[in-house]
């Protein structure tokens, strides 16, 4: 037991000194900015479906619900359906019971559909095409969340500031005491201005980092939980770990 508690204090260690490195920080978003000429994160799959999202992303999410167990987990955004997988296989890999995943997405594409309908993952998952700030779409979600004893929310749909902090305001709320809020794309704030001014929406000023920054502002419940986030150099979620506190 001394030898894991050793263990654990020297990784903090590392950890929280790596956090203050500057230096690192700009490599790897040099880094970043690098690999997503090739459209990097888009190059893994989890059983079977385009998941993108970087690998260590995928592994503070596991290391999360390994410590917390969901047994719902509410995902805004679908896209291939490699998330929704990974969320939904995780949950059966770790034996938490009534566990399921429900989804939201505006556009459900019929090919991606018909892939995620196929895979083994699919019964326990529930797919709505909407809005995620529809409350009709809302009170949908809603019937799913009764009776569960751990919910948790994972926002990648529109990455606006706008609509983020909406998804906020609308969901935390389901959020149970000590677990989640997942924030992909923050990192959009620490790319250069203009980036995806061509064809997106979002940009510097305008993206989940902003929204969860102003959402902390009016929300005491919860808080940045820097002992995920500083262990995580590259990554989509500077910052973007939302633990409810109260």
């Amino acid at each position: 037991m001394i030898e894991i508690t050793n263990f654990k204090k020297e990784r903090q260690a590392d950890i929280e000194k790596m956090s203050k490195d500057s230096e690192l920080h700009e490599l790897s978003l040099e880094w970043m900015l690098k690999a997503d000429k090739y459209k990097y994160t888009y190059n893994y799959s989890w059983m079977g479906r385009p998941i993108i999202k970087y690998p260590n992303d995928m592994l503070l999410q596991q290391e999360i619900m390994w410590d917390i167990k969901p047994d719902l987990i509410i995902e805004t955004g679908i896209a291939h359906g490699g998330s929704i997988v990974f969320s939904a296989s995780m949950q059966q890999m770790m034996g938490i019971e009534n566990a399921e995943v429900v989804a939201i997405d505006i556009d459900i594409r019929a090919h991606n559909r018909k892939e995620i309908e196929k895979n083994p993952m699919n019964k326990y998952i529930t797919m709505y095409e909407g809005s995620s700030i529809d409350e009709d779409i809302l009170n949908l979600v809603a019937k799913h969340t009764i009776g569960k004893k751990c919910i948790m929310l994972i926002l990648d749909s529109n990455h606006t500031h706008e609509h983020v902090l909406e998804e906020l305001n609308m969901y935390s709320k389901f959020v149970s005491l000590n677990s989640y809020i997942l924030l992909p794309d923050t990192f959009i704030e620490y790319f250069p201005k203009g980036y995806y001014s061509d064809n997106r929406p979002w940009d510097v000023g305008n993206n989940p980092m902003t929204a969860a920054r102003e959402f902390l502002k009016n929300n005491q419940s919860y808080e940045v939980d820097t002992s995920r986030t500083n262990k995580l150099s590259i990554t989509e979620m500077f910052d973007g770990v939302l633990k409810r506190v109260k």
